[in-house]
Parts: structure tokens; C-alpha cells; sequence
């Protein structure tokens, strides 16, 4: 089996998610290529952090707070980022520029500047395999309904709605943490974390957005710091997105709703989809992982199926079919995409790969666009 050498910058959640992912990689049978941790990175002494990774991978051979000392390591194959948005563009380019490939956390740059940077990178290294992360797509109900929108059955599109919603933040006495402050986060706010998650399917499908209506809010404006003080908040709690969207053919027009909520109460980390068609229409969320609800028209009586999905990933796993699909099977299975369309040079099928940097250079105009929104209160040409 093929060995892939990567090196982690970013050893927090989700650099723990990436390493538990990869010591369970006999969990995809036929895989022929396999990712090997080899060096991790924190620009903060945390033995705690790294004793948890130094532990449990022993594969690891390099343990640094600096990060150039990891990208310019010849170990390192593969280099996977996973910090604030302001350190994005710096490290990314570096990584790049030392020869590596890359993973990114989106939202690929702070803003729409940093993101041009970062392409730019990339296509004066066009050796370089360079991917965003996003793994909602992987879940098998999604997998059925993009299979959907491959298939060409949902007819004339009437309206696409996607949304992802937190509830921890409802809390005023949460003490801030980086995602508030202007200057780590950036002024998407919410859309910045969130927002690549729910365009990875509408954009990966083609579906464009036109221009957009945003309603941005801060719902929050104060929270405590954790030393006693209590200091504002900068950044947009919710975003909601009303988008005039065309068809990859730009033969239908369509409403497209687009939200990222950090203060949705009763929700915890809920992903939705709902594409609504002339001949037929779908809808997922997470708050119910197994069920895919379909109806499909051909006159007569609409009725919407309650499907239950098991494990039918897009790439094959030891789970038997009857199986819950969880978060951290979604990951494995984006790993798992990353890695094979590093080896294929294309992905397993069109909606089985990981974000493109050209779908996070689109998420960006229409971000900033979102933002020229809230501020004129118009409509914006994205």
C-alpha cells in the first residue's frame, strides 16, 4: 500500500479528528493509499496537546512550534492546516511554496484578498495538490441526493435551502473565544467557519449564485474574556443569504437560501439540504443522520418517502449497510476522498471529492458580496 507522509499544523480538534481518522484507515478495505503522521506542529507549548498525539500515533518523528521547520521537513509529503483564518493566507503559501500539498480549513483566507493570494500560490506551483476541507457531503443520504442531481431528476429547479446551525452561543456568560474578535476571524463571521460547508453541494453542482440579499446579525455583542472583563464582540453571530442562482447551463433561475447561525436555539451542529424540483424534491439534516426524505412527481398524489440510509459511503467501509453513518465516518470518508483523487488525479465521482480552491475563491465573492449587502441593505451582484 502507497504511503502518504503528512505533517499537521494545528494540533487542536480538529488535527485530533484528521489523526484519529488516519489510525483507522483499515476501516476502508480497498484502499491502496494510506496517510502516515510524521509531524505535528503548535505555536504554543501544550505538552498536554502534544503528549496526546505523541502517545497514541508513533509514527511521529517531529514535534515543532515552528512551522517552517515542518514544511521545509523532506519527511513531509502532505501538509494539513488547521488554524485561525488570519494565519491562513502566511502558512498556506508558505506550505506551497516549500513544495508541499495541502490541506486547508476554510474558509481559505480571511477574506477574499488573502483567498487571491492563496491561488495565486497555486497556480504558480500547479504540482501542488491543494484541497479545502468540508465533509457533510459524504453523508450517504447526502450521497443519494447529489447521485440525484447527477441523474438530472429533480426536473426544473424551484428552490434550493442550506443551512448549518449551533446553539452554544445562545449563552452570554460563554467567554469569547477567537471566532469573535475581528482581527483572528475575519468580518465574514459565522460565514467564514460555516459557509463552505453548505455551498460544497450547491457549488460542486454547478448552481451559481447571481447576487445576493444578506441579513447579517450580531446577537451578542458583549462576553466576558475570561480575566474578569467583559469585551465586545466583533463579528456576525447569524447570516442569512437570499440568492438569485443559476443552473450550470444557465437555463433556470432560481431562489437559493443560504444560513450560518451560531445562535440557533435548540440546535447543535445541524447540517440541512432541501432541493425542491418540478419532478422531484429532497431534504436532509443531521439532527436525523439516517433519513432521506424524498418525493418524486409523475402526477397524481405528491407524497413524501421516509428513507432510512445506512452505510452506503461513497467509499467502502467494514460497517455492515445497516449501520448509522457518525461526524467522524464523515471525515474518514473525506480523508479518504482527499487521498484517492491524490493518487487518480479525479475524484471517485463528481460529488465524492474534497472542496476545490476554485469553490472557495466562489464562496469568497459572494461573502464579501454578503457583507456590501448588510452594510448598503441592497442587493449585490456576486
Amino acid at each position: 500500500m502507497e504511503t502518504v507522509r503528512f505533517g499537521i499544523i494545528g494540533i487542536g480538534m480538529m488535527g485530533r479528528e484528521f489523526a484519529s481518522a488516519a489510525a483507522r484507515w483499515c476501516h476502508l478495505p480497498d484502499m491502496n493509499i494510506r496517510p502516515e503522521i510524521v509531524a505535528i506542529c503548535s505555536r504554543t507549548p501544550d505538552p498536554k496537546k502534544t503528549g496526546w498525539y505523541t502517545d497514541n500515533i508513533p509514527s511521529i518523528r517531529q514535534v515543532t512550534q515552528n512551522y517552517r521547520e515542518l514544511i521545509e521537513n523532506p519527511d513531509v509529503d502532505v501538509v494539513y492546516i488547521a488554524v485561525p483564518h488570519n494565519l491562513h493566507q502566511e502558512m498556506y503559501c508558505a506550505a506551497i511554496e516549500a513544495g508541499k500539498h495541502l490541506v486547508g480549513e476554510k474558509p481559505f483566507g480571511i477574506n477574499i484578498d488573502a483567498n487571491k493570494n492563496i491561488l495565486s500560490a497555486i497556480r504558480s506551483h500547479p504540482e501542488a495538490f491543494v484541497r479545502c476541507t468540508s465533509h457533510f457531503i459524504f453523508y450517504p443520504a447526502v450521497q443519494q441526493i447529489c447521485n440525484m442531481i447527477e441523474s438530472d431528476v429533480f426536473g426544473k429547479i424551484i428552490e434550493v435551502e442550506a443551512g448549518f446551525f449551533h446553539a452554544s452561543d445562545l449563552d452570554p456568560a460563554k467567554p469569547i473565544n477567537w471566532k469573535r474578535i475581528l482581527d483572528i476571524n475575519g468580518e465574514y463571521g459565522s460565514m467564514g467557519d460555516l459557509g463552505m460547508h453548505i455551498c460544497h453541494v450547491p457549488f460542486r453542482a454547478g448552481w451559481r449564485p447571481l447576487n445576493v440579499r444578506a441579513i447579517l446579525s450580531n446577537i451578542v455583542t458583549e462576553r466576558p474574556d475570561g480575566k474578569g472583563n467583559i469585551v465586545p464582540c466583533e463579528t456576525w453571530d447569524n447570516a442569512t443569504l437570499f440568492c438569485e442562482t443559476k443552473n450550470a447551463d444557465g437555463d433556470n433561475i432560481f431562489p437559493m437560501t443560504l444560513k450560518t447561525h451560531r445562535i440557533a436555539p435548540g440546535e447543535t451542529n445541524s447540517w440541512n439540504l432541501s432541493i425542491l424540483g418540478t419532478k422531484a424534491s429532497a431534504r436532509f439534516s443531521t439532527k436525523n443522520p439516517k433519513l432521506l426524505q424524498k418525493l418524486e412527481y409523475t402526477g397524481g398524489t405528491q407524497t413524501w418517502q421516509h428513507i432510512d440510509t445506512g452505510q452506503e459511503t461513497a467509499f467502502k467501509t467494514i460497517s455492515g449497510g445497516i449501520f448509522t453513518l457518525s461526524f467522524s465516518d464523515a471525515l474518514l470518508q473525506m480523508w479518504a476522498a482527499f487521498l484517492y483523487e491524490f493518487k487518480h488525479g479525479k475524484p471517485l465521482k463528481r460529488f465524492a471529492g474534497c472542496v476545490t480552491p476554485e469553490e472557495t475563491e466562489l464562496s469568497h465573492r459572494l461573502f464579501t458580496a454578503a457583507l456590501e449587502s448588510q452594510n448598503k441593505q441592497i442587493v449585490v451582484k456576486v
